[in-house]
């Protein structure tokens, strides 16, 4: 397909030799800055996220999760699973006691060990090719110097205000005279390039061990939670083997729980069930399809998924062709499917995804996140660290798999994406937006291979998804009124979105042209760029 040139948007980038897409101009240029020295995709995927940890501190961090998918030229597929654990002396039982049902995002309790710097540090010692404290020299630049504040960042930064104006120290780091900051205004974060310039000299070493994690220790035990230096000290990112479906021509890979990417490819299993390369990519029958789908596929993510080392099965048995057809029966293009969970994830929580691909053919799915918005709200004076709020996934129901307990990994939300085809590397993407992820990884691969979009258009074209709570859908302002009163006349709710449903990246690796072709979401502030 060709964009309308009459109208607003964007065309797909293209390079010969490799390229970056993020959610930040500075990100993405930090990434094609190492790649152009003769860093590979490993080292410019490190540069990128340690940017967008300072230009975006909503999104990411060093305080937060990484998870990233590896495809070397051959079609050799790594994962990467560095998520952090709860204390070891967590308990829902004392919650339980407490008085709590849930535990919310602004708590102390949501705050799980940070995994991301592991992450970064495996990827850069067993993928990577130059030296690991090179690669934070433009965030700490931006930290130190100070950065102007891109649109679609100060948007956000403001929907925060409240949580910002809770004590002395976030007041002090994110705001400007108690305002959130507006674009272009500069703001600079030198606690944090401290910490990042220790890093970069003393290696990840310097987070887990000493005086950072001493500080991360009595800022969680004075406000009442359980993490200690001790906890920190035992984080280690993990190899994982990643979990593949088969989908018109490609094949998917998504890494296993606790994330939930592998629902992406049961929705895909289950799409393969129905023709919906006829259906109008923004009508009525195309999203009652795909919100039917997700709704069955999230169900069992809600039922069954948490650390594996806590489920009754494994997640591959979801997969399974007679498990697929059995869901696949309880579609009807005509009817509504009543409710059949009651824990769906949030879709509007904050994280920052990229994609990188270098000369070689190496392609890094990376995706980091603080979870909500400027995570937990909870920052380490001195070291400049924002903490995440990633346990706020845990169940607080007794007996279920995802049940908070001592040294447990909490149900993950964030999910990178990789595709092969013929055995190699053919597409390396990914799709911001806690819960949305794995229905916006199907949304997009439907949009390139069902309907033909260029991987622009694919990210550009409207969503929809599954309120929280009420099962209601979803809908984006792009989605057209008659798509709306359709769905309504099946027995959908739908209501319009005030924030869209998240972001994403994406580049296409041609095998035979060695050209790449990026698109990154106009949802958000960055762009693909190469070389």
């Amino acid at each position: 397909m060709t964009r309308n040139f009459h109208f607003a948007g964007r065309s797909p980038v293209y390079a010969k030799n490799a390229m970056a897409a993020s959610s930040h101009p500075f990100a993405t240029y930090a990434a094609l800055e190492i790649l152009k020295e003769g860093g590979n995709a490993a080292d410019a995927a490190i540069a990128a996220a340690s940017v967008l940890s300072v230009v975006e501190p909503h999104m990411t961090g060093i305080g937060g999760d990484c998870f990233a998918l590896i495809a070397k030229p051959d079609g050799t597929l790594h994962g990467i699973n560095a998520s952090g654990r709860a204390a070891q002396n967590a308990s829902s039982e004392k919650l339980r006691m407490r008085g709590y049902t849930e535990i919310t995002a602004d708590s102390v309790e949501a705050i799980t060990v940070p995994g991301a710097l592991r992450g970064w540090e495996k990827l850069s010692n067993d993928h990577g090719s130059m030296e690991f404290g090179r690669l934070l020299q433009r965030a700490i630049g931006y930290a130190r110097d100070g950065f102007p504040v891109s649109s679609r960042t100060a948007w956000d930064w403001k929907r925060h205000h409240d949580l910002l104006l809770r004590n002395k120290v976030t007041r002090e780091t994110y705001l400007i005279d108690e305002r959130p900051p507006k674009s272009g205004e500069v703001m600079a974060f030198p606690a944090l390039a401290n910490t990042l310039d220790t890093l970069a000299i003393k290696g990840v070493d310097a987070f887990y061990h000493g005086r950072i994690a001493e500080e991360i220790e009595e800022l969680i035990q004075s406000a009442g939670g359980e993490i200690t230096a001790n906890d920190l000290a035992q984080m280690q990112a993990t190899d994982v083997l990643p979990i593949t479906t088969e989908y018109k021509g490609l094949t998917v890979a998504e890494l296993p729980p606790n994330g939930q990417g592998i629902i992406a490819l049961v929705m895909l299993e289950l799409m393969k069930r129905f023709d919906m390369s006829d259906l109008d990519p923004l009508g009525g029958e195309r999203f009652h399809l795909e919100m039917e789908i997700a709704k069955l596929a999230y169900s069992s993510r809600d039922y069954f998924f948490a650390d594996p080392d806590h489920m009754a099965f494994d997640a591959k048995k979801l997969l399974e062709t007679e498990y697929i057809d059995k869901l696949a029966e309880r579609i009807n293009r005509r009817s509504v499917l009543p409710r059949l969970s009651h824990q769906f994830l949030s879709p509007s929580s904050d994280t920052a995804y990229l994609s990188v691909v270098d000369k070689n053919g190496m392609a890094v799915s990376l995706i980091n996140s603080l979870y909500q918005g400027f995570g937990s709200g909870f920052i380490t004076p001195h070291s400049g660290v924002l903490l995440h709020c990633r346990g706020a996934c845990f169940s607080l129901e007794k007996g279920h798999p995802n049940e908070l307990s001592g040294g447990k990994r909490p149900l993950h939300t964030i999910i990178p994406a990789m595709a092969l085809q013929n055995g190699v590397p053919a597409l390396c993407f990914g799709v911001m937006g806690g819960g949305y992820q794995p229905c916006g990884h199907a949304h997009v691969l439907a949009n390139l291979l069902e309907y033909g979009m260029d991987i622009q258009e694919s990210i550009d074209l409207p969503r929809m998804f599954i309120d929280e709570k009420t099962l209601a859908l979803q809908a984006e302002e792009g989605i057209p009124l008659k798509t709306i009163e359709y769905l309504e006349g099946l027995g959908h709710t739908v209501n319009r979105v005030q924030v869209p449903l998240g972001g994403g990246q994406g580049i296409l690796i041609n095998q035979d042209t060695c050209v790449l072709t990026g698109g990154s979401d106009p949802r958000k502030d960055g762009f693909a760029l190469g070389y």
